[in-house]
Order: C-alpha cells, then structure tokens, then sequence
C-alpha cells in the first residue's frame, strides 16, 4: 500500500504529488458548498445514493468477481477474502446503511456549551466538520460505502485510496457515488479516489499537509503504523485487533462458550474478533477441556501457553489442534481460525498480560463478581471494554452509528467506533453588541 525505498521512508513523485493536492483543494472547495447544506438535503442525497447503489448491486457484485478472483489466485487469507466479497445482498446492505445514517441526528451546528460573558458577550461552542478526510484502507469495498455517507452527512469531503486488492469494486462503487452527487447538484470532487495513481496516491495523501485535514488509516497493523510513522497530515490510528476475552475465576461457563465461540468464530477477518482466551488458574482445568473442546469442532487452532497446553492436552478431545505457543503469539492478529490460550494466576495478572500485549481495541471479561468486573473494565486500557458479551458488538452499527469511520485506539479527539460526531470538531462563536476588551 505505502511506496518505499530501502529505509522505508516514502518516495514521493512530485507530479502525483501535485496532483492530489488538487484534489484536496477541490474536495476542500465543494466541502465549502456542502457544509451549507441543511440536514434535510443531505438527507435526501444520501437516500438518493443508497437508492442508485441499490440498484446497481448487480454490476457492484460483478465488478467484485475479478477482484475477488484475483485475490485467490494471489492466496488471500479466508478471512481477508471475506472481507473483500462485495455481493448483491452486502451492497444492498451497505444501502440499508447508508439510509440509516440519513436519519440520525446531524451533529454540525450542535452547540456544545455556552455561556455569558457580564459584559453581555454571548459565547457558543458549536459543531463543525472537520473539512477534508483522507482514507487509507485495503481491500474492504464496504468501508467505500460507509465512509462516504458518514462524510457526506456530517458535512466533510473524502479522498480514498482503496487499495489494488479491490480496484474493480471501488471503482464500480465510486462511480454510482458520483454520479448521484452531481445529479443532486453537488460536486463529485466531495467523494473522490486517488487510486489511479496505486501507491504513490497513498504516500501523496501522507505529504499533502494543509491540503487534506486528517488522514485515517484501516486495515492491518503494518498499513496502519507505516501511516503513523510517515505521515506529515494528522492521524487518527484505527487499530489492529489483537482482542482478549479474559475468563474470571467467578465467570459462568454457560455465558462464557457461546460468548468466545461467537467472538472468535462469526468472522475471523474483522478486526473485533477475539484472537486470545486467559483464563483464570481457579477455573482452568474444569474450563479449558469445555472451551477448546467447542472451539476444536469449529475448527479452530489453539496456541496454548504451558499450562494451558497440558490440561488441554490430557481432555481427550478429538481433532483437536493443539500447538505450543511462542512468544510472538501474544502480540499476533491472527485474522485467522487461530486463538492463543494462557492461563493466568489472579484478575491483576490478566489485566498485566492484557495492557501489555493488546492493541487497545477491545477487551472482555466473563464473570458474575461485579466487583471484578468494575476493576477490570477501569484498569483496562483499551477503547472499548465488554463485561458478559461478545468483542464482535465493537462495529458503529452495532453501536448505532449507521456506519463508522473506524475504530480509534488513539485517546486524542476519538476513541472507539467512529461515527458522526467524531467526524466533527468545534468552534467558538461569539456574539456581541459592541464589546471591547478593557
């Protein structure tokens, strides 16, 4: 995704450059005619865009084909594949998400706080886009579709560079996105892709400082640091999911198989899935034999610490698949049918080993003793922190966001699931009759 030389700084070409500094000026001059839009007309585009993709997702689905064969034969991961596959039901999908985003609440314009001054000096704090987003993601056609309503409701322009994996896809999508924009007489440059310049649109967008706001990078821990370490715009760090579920010595066993199976299970590719199990040693040898034993029959490979390996071992169960974990396991995304399995002394060794391995995405505890559950979701230092359920509900439309950005592990301006208000910052507005400062 990130041209390169050898010391892995970015080369940059300076007509490509050029280039898509044009286009975050473009972009930033339609954004100035969109923020003067009202809710109800953004509203109406964005139905207007979910209406056209609907009918679209026949030739969506068709572009998608050759992207995802191509991802084959290239030997994409099973859970990346399914990350790719764009399908009729997934734009129609992506649609309905679109629609929802067109009726929550629209943040620009909120006041936030305000206030008085004696001299009779009124001040607000209200809402306001943050201008021109820059998206850096790989082979996720949907988040083309989730980003560009999130943006278009809350009043910012976009510039995407989606990555070769699904070119076709993007390209099918963008240009329905487009197309409907002009037809609702807004300009297409709010919504537009730097793709066609491959990697070098990337490193571009990372040199284009005061041409683009912010720039927000998604996709696995490599994409997301070389983003981190070389961009010159401001960064909001979406995170790798390197997510625990951490068994208490107090935890119900009836709540905690079904929580793991579904976190770990449902889609191994996203980044909310649970990659590691800690289990309390007061509970290890009557729980580990029932969670790898459910675990083994949806066919998913245990890297097991010492400890855990020998009771998992000794279970008797069949098929199972049963390695010895390395130290490179606790700091791995799988994004796979894999789970690293260790066995702790105490809540306090769970928390240690947690903070210092996680990616601040999301962490879960499974236990009845409230007081356990208080100390463990202030100690974690995670953006989300699940009691009793499952990582997988970390998503903005879970949330009720309709969509989201991203999930942010940074602690600055956003945390979490990234939906319309996060997309917004404040200005102060003052309102006077005259008023000098003595």
């Amino acid at each position: 995704m990130i041209a390169s030389n050898s010391q892995d700084s970015p080369v940059l070409d300076p007509d490509v450059f050029r280039q898509v500094c044009a286009m975050g000026d473009a972009a930033a001059k339609a954004q100035g005619v969109l923020a003067l839009a009202n809710t109800e007309q953004k509203n109406t585009l964005l139905d207007a865009i979910a209406d056209e993709l609907e009918s679209g997702a026949a030739a969506i689905a068709d572009a998608n084909r050759p992207d995802m064969d191509a991802a084959r034969q290239a030997g994409m991961s099973a859970g990346k594949l399914d990350r790719l596959l764009f399908d009729e039901a997934r734009v129609r999908a992506a649609a309905d998400g679109v629609r929802h985003v067109a009726t929550l609440p629209d943040p620009v314009g909120e006041i936030v706080r305000g206030s008085t001054l004696p001299n009779g000096l009124r001040l607000n704090e209200v809402r306001v886009p943050i201008g021109v987003f820059g998206m850096i993601y790989e082979a996720r056609p949907n988040v083309t579709v989730d980003v560009a309503s999130l943006c278009l409701k809350s009043g910012n322009a976009v510039l995407l560079r989606g990555g070769h994996e699904a070119q076709h896809t993007n390209e099918a999508t963008l240009a329905i996105i487009q197309k409907t924009l002009q037809e609702q007489g807004f300009d297409a440059a709010l919504v537009a892709s730097v793709d066609r310049f491959s990697r070098m649109g990337a490193t571009a967008m990372m040199e284009a400082r005061s041409h683009i706001d912010v720039l927000v990078p998604r996709g696995g821990a490599g994409l997301i640091q070389a983003v981190v370490r070389n961009s010159k715009v401001p960064v909001i760090e979406t995170g790798a999911g390197n997510v625990h579920i951490y068994v208490d010595r107090a935890a119900d066993f009836a709540k905690a198989i079904p929580v793991i199976l579904n976190a770990k299970t449902q889609r191994v590719g996203v980044c909310n899935a649970a990659e590691k199990l800690i289990v309390h040693r007061d509970v290890a040898k009557d729980f580990l034999p029932l969670a790898a034993r459910a675990l083994a029959e949806a066919g998913v490979e245990l890297h097991a610490d010492d400890e855990a390996y020998g009771i998992i071992d000794q279970s008797g169960i069949e098929n199972l698949n049963l390695v010895h974990a390395t130290r490179e396991d606790w700091d791995t995304e799988y994004l796979a049918l894999k789970m690293g399995v260790k066995v702790v002394s105490s809540l306090d060794k769970a928390i240690e080993h947690i903070n210092a391995h996680s990616t601040g995405h999301t962490e879960c505890i499974i236990s009845e003793d409230y007081t356990a559950i208080e100390r463990f979701t202030k100690r974690i230092d995670s953006a989300v922190v699940m009691a009793n359920a499952s990582s997988r509900f970390t998503d903005g439309g879970m949330f009720g966001f309709g969509a989201e950005l991203g999930i942010s592990t940074q602690k600055l301006h956003a945390r979490g699931p990234m939906g319309l208000t996060e997309m917004t910052t404040t200005k102060w507005i003052g309102y006077g009759t005259g008023q000098v400062r003595a």
